[in-house]
Parts: C-alpha cells; structure tokens; sequence
C-alpha cells in the first residue's frame, strides 16, 4: 500500500516540511524590502516590513518567521515594541524567529511586523565579488540567489513557496541596482549612492526575491525586453539575444493563458560564477554568460526561464516535494517553444537530451533511491541536496505522457485551463490530479483512461518512467558517427575523423554525439582525443556545452592533456551543471590537481555551489 499526502488538504494546511514558520495561522501578503548595499562590509544593512494577515480565530499569540545567520536588531508591530527572540539553529533550516503577540487577532485582520536587520557573512543567498573578480576589474558586484531556502539568510519571511506576496523594494547603492519588480525610479542621491526602487505588484513566493548591483549596462532586445550586463559584454549579449525573445513568448503564448503577466521580460547575465543556467526571477530572468557562446546555440536556456513565468512563478509548487509541477511543466513548455520557433524533430531532439540526463542523475543517484520519485520527501532534508535533472525530465516525461494518453489536441485544450485556474497560487501534486480529472469528467473515453491511469506510480515509484519514441532525425548521424569511433577504439577499424564529419551540425548535436561516445570514453588513447579535437574543433570552440563534454571524455580516459584545460574552465565558470561533473571526473583522475583547483577557486564559486562541492569532494569531511 502507497501512503501518501491526503489529497484533499486545504490552503491554509502546511505542506511544506522546509519551514520553520507558522502560516497555518498567518500568511505574507506583501513584503518592503528597504536595504543599504555595503560594498565594503559585504551586507545589507536595513529591514523589512511584513503585512501579515490571522488565517483563524484561534488565540495564537506567537508569529514564528524563517531566518538563517541574520543579526536581528529591533521587531516592531504596528509600530510598538514587542518581545521577541531567535530559538537554536536547526538545520538545514536556519533559526526560527518568534514574535509574542499581547492577544490573538481576529480571522483576516491584518497588521505589519517591522524587523531591524543586517546580514552576515554566513549569508548563504548573496554572492559579494571583488573588482578583480569581475570582467572589467572595476568595481564590486553583488547578486542574490534564493531559491530553494536562503531568503530566510536575507530577511526573516515565511521561506516557503506555499506562501506568496507583493513586494516593494528601496536599494540604496553607489552601483547599478536590479530587482524582482518593476522599476520605478532611482533617487535621493546620497553620498555617493542612490536610492533605486521597484515595485512588483504580482504575488511571488519568498525564493522569487532577487537583488543584483554591480558595474551594470543595458540594451534593447526586443519591444519588451532588455538585457544588462557588464559594459564590456554588453554588445556581445545584445547580438546573441536580440530578436530571439519576442518569438519564445509569441510561441508560449499561442498554447497558455493567462496571457504574460510581468510586463517586461528582461535578462541579467551575470558574472561566470553564477551557479545555475538561469533563475527565473520576475521581470529578471538571472543567467549564466556560457549561454553567450557566440552562436546562437544556447539562448534556449532562455526559452526555459521565460515558461517559468508561467510555471513556478505564476502557478508555484507548494512546496520543494513538488518541485516536478515547476520544472516538469517549464521543461515540457520550452519544448513546446522549440517546436513551434524551430520544428516539431527539434522538441524530440531536445528530449532525447534530457533523456541522457535523466540516466545520469538516476544512476549516480541509484535506481531505488528516493530522489529519484517524482514526489520526494524532504522532511529533515536540505532541497538542495535533491536537486537534479530528476524533476526537470521525470517531470517531463510525466505531463508528456499525458500527452500522449489523451491526444495532443484534448491535452492542449487543459494546458491553459490549469494556468488559469491556479494563477496566483501555489499547487501539489494532488491539486493537479484533481484539475485534470475534473477537466475531463465530462468526456467519457478521457474519464476512463484517467480512472485507469496508475497515479501511484507516476508520484511514488522510484528509477526511470516508461521512454517513449522519439524522433531520431537529428540524432541519426550523431549515434552513426559515435558507432564510427567506437568501432575505431575497440575494434581498430580504419577511420580517420575529418571537420566534414560534423561541419552541418548545431552544437547541441556534438553535445549527443560526446554524451554517446562517454559510454566508452575510458578506453581512448591519448591520440584518439587529440585526433578528435583536432577535427571537430572541440578544443577551440567558445561553445560550453561542447567543451565540458569534450573534457568530460579526456578526463574519463585519464587524457593527461585533458587536465589542465579542465582545471582552467573549472576556475572560469561556476555553474553547477558544469561544475560537478568536471570535479567529480577530475578528482578521479587527479584527486591532487582536483582539491588544489577548487581550493584555487572556492571563493568564486557562490556559497551554494561551493556547500556542494565540498560534499561532492569531502563527503562527510567538512561537516
């Protein structure tokens, strides 16, 4: 017998096990967020104001918010001293912040909590560089990164994303200052500084907060789009995306509704260390510099955090068990988006990718391990140590499946159905079983096949779902030309590589041949890999995501001539994708090189990317 979650859980019953805060009893309704950027010091200096509302007419007399390393100064109600304490640390959660109220508050009044704060260099969702750390080597920069649960490190909040509210914002820097709203002026020049504002009226969830200031420029990429960046990158940037965004969002918006709700679109591409390909925070989307290759060929990171927009930031998963219903859905939608722009072979090329990460992350994982369900649980566990291309493609593969089992014609029409009937809020996995099945209800052959549908499986079984057909045509010459080498390593047949063999190619097609070729890396001859980097152009190409799996393959081999480049991208880029695989290849390899690269660079890293490397180098060591 599967036990699981009832179903029919209400709003305001918490199902998110990651928080320390009470909102059964009081929700968020906006956040003012009022900070002082301190270069200097590397902290936010100021407060939040947090207007709650009473969830129920119990005689509660505690507020209890999420925070983690903050130095709390003052807490004020409605603008009165109250009592209030920091508990014992519990990780991975941080610290519970417990307000005293003097009497309960009535169902639905709201009142506002005002919290005096600084953050600390325990911080774990900013990211402080040095100028020598940036390209220009100008000036310091600064960016946050909050999901899944260091907003708590920046301001006391109720960290969870079953709770969403309104923000204003009021950043004071002498940089340029970015934020997850809208912008409504900078002012109040001040010592050198000023006071930037911004004001984001839809409701998001704590995760969704971002703030970036640094050396900051910015050019038009399309009618309601602009992308910011370094001065120096800032052409280079423009080239690669202008003209690309207004038909992704055409494409979404031809298959969902409610139609985009955060008026602008716009991209930040920040410094290399950043940890993930993009962050989809609103009207922001934060991502990384290696989709700028130079080519075009990796702007689809940028097709996958504009669906966020819809899923995830729009409709939210209520809680990290859930993450599949943010990044199942975003993955589907950036297919549907490929398909649409670029042709129906190009969302199954792109599946059969995702396909391919899939089995890497089941199988590090291990086929039975529990992250590898659909629905995880978390209870006593840091998300981040969940995080995978898990809920991305088994997320996926689950909503594709749907596709597939009522029709793409029916399955389109409860695409917008289930945006729209969840706007604004958050939603599990049950809540989606739910919509689906009722959407359907009155269509006798989809009723059935959904009343046969094995629910239990698709939430609860662990390892791999059932792999569909998909259209090869863009991977035929891709496995062809693996088959050519493989027969050249293992059989010595007679093949010599040559720059025809992939000159039609896009990238993402030597990215399937090189993941292909690792099922027998390890037996390749140090002049097999200089024969196909010298062919291929492997070795000279700006394309990341070509030179990671090129690398990848020399240090599988143990390739002496491989080590070095790797430890040199290792210290050029931070983002996770890269970065893991690489060290975790490296280490076995050159455990020496490997420690001595990452103590070189561990201070670029950002502090999220850096905790898990230490687990993936160290294990228990550094605890």
């Amino acid at each position: 017998m599967v036990t699981r979650p009832n179903p029919d859980v209400t709003i305001n019953t918490p199902r998110d096990p990651n928080t320390l805060s009470n909102y059964h009893n009081f929700i968020t309704r906006h956040t003012s967020a009022s900070f002082d950027i301190d270069f200097e010091k590397r902290v936010l200096k100021g407060g939040v104001v947090l207007t709650l509302e009473s969830l129920t007419d119990a005689e509660t007399k505690e507020i209890v918010l999420d925070t983690s390393f903050l130095d709390i100064s003052d807490v004020k109600i409605d603008g009165q001293q109250v009592k209030w304490s920091v508990k014992d640390r519990s990780e991975p959660y941080g610290s519970p912040l417990t307000i005293q109220l003097t009497e309960g508050v009535a169902k639905g009044k709201k009142f506002d909590v005002a919290v005096t704060l600084s953050t600390t260099d325990k911080c774990t969702a900013l990211q402080w560089m040095t100028p020598a750390q940036t390209s220009n080597k100008k000036h310091p920069y600064m960016f946050s990164q909050c999901q899944a649960i260091h907003a708590r490190s920046v301001f006391p909040c109720q960290d969870t994303p079953d709770v969403k509210s309104t923000f204003d914002f009021a950043l004071r820097s002498p940089l340029p200052v970015l934020a997850s709203g809208l912008p409504t002026g900078a002012k109040d020049y001040e010592n050198g500084t000023l006071l930037y504002t911004f004001e984001q009226k839809v409701p998001i969830p704590s995760y969704l907060f971002a703030i970036a200031s640094g050396d900051l420029a910015s050019a038009s990429i399309g009618p309601r789009s602009t992308v910011w960046t370094g001065p120096e990158e800032l052409l280079d940037c423009q080239r690669e995306l202008e003209g690309e965004i207004e038909p992704f969002m055409t494409a979404i918006e031809s298959i969902i509704s409610p139609p985009y709700q955060w008026t602008q679109y716009n991209c930040l591409i920040l410094p290399p260390s950043f940890p993930y390909g993009g962050m989809e925070n609103p009207v922001w989307t934060y991502a990384t510099p290696s989709i700028i290759s130079g080519d075009k060929q990796n702007i689809d990171v940028i097709a996958h955090e504009l669906s966020h927009s819809w899923s995830g930031n729009l409709v939210s998963a209520a809680s990290w068990e859930h993450f599949w219903l943010n990044e199942g859905w975003t993955t589907y939608l950036e297919r549907r988006i490929q398909a649409y722009v670029h042709g129906e072979e190009h969302r199954h090329f792109s599946s059969i990718i995702g396909w391919k990460a899939l089995e890497e992350s089941v199988e590090r994982y291990g086929v039975d391990h529990p992250y590898t369900k659909l629905i995880v649980d978390l209870k006593g566990n840091d998300p981040d140590d969940a995080f995978s291309s898990i809920p991305y493609e088994k997320g996926f593969h689950a909503l594709y499946a749907f596709e597939l089992l009522l029709g793409k014609a029916k399955w389109d029409k409860f695409i917008p159905h289930y945006f729209e009937t969840f706007k604004f809020k958050s939603v599990d996995s049950y809540d989606f079983k739910s919509c689906l099945i009722d959407f359907f209800a009155s269509d006798a052959e989809a009723k059935k096949k959904l009343d046969d549908f094995d629910w239990d499986k698709l939430f609860y079984a662990p390892g791999y779902p059932q792999k569909p057909e998909f259209d090869d045509t863009l991977v035929k010459t891709c496995y062809e030309l693996s088959d050519k080498w493989q027969a050249r390593i293992e059989k010595g047949d007679k093949f010599e590589p040559q720059a025809a063999d992939v000159a039609s190619w896009v990238a993402n097609q030597s990215v399937v041949f090189l993941e292909r070729v690792h099922a027998f890396g390890d037996k390749f001859s140090a002049a097999d890999y200089h024969a196909m980097g010298s062919a291929y152009g492997y070795t000279t190409t700006q394309n990341i995501e070509v030179t990671s799996r090129y690398l990848s393959v020399g240090l599988l081999a143990k390739v002496e001539e491989s080590y070095a480049p790797a430890a040199d991208l290792l210290g050029r880029i931070g983002r996770m994708k890269f970065v893991r695989p690489l060290f975790r290849l490296l280490e076995k390899a050159d455990r020496e090189l490997a420690l001595k690269t990452f103590e070189k660079n561990k201070d670029f890293y950002h502090p999220i990317a850096r905790q898990m490397l230490e687990k993936d180098l160290f294990g228990d060591e550094k605890k």
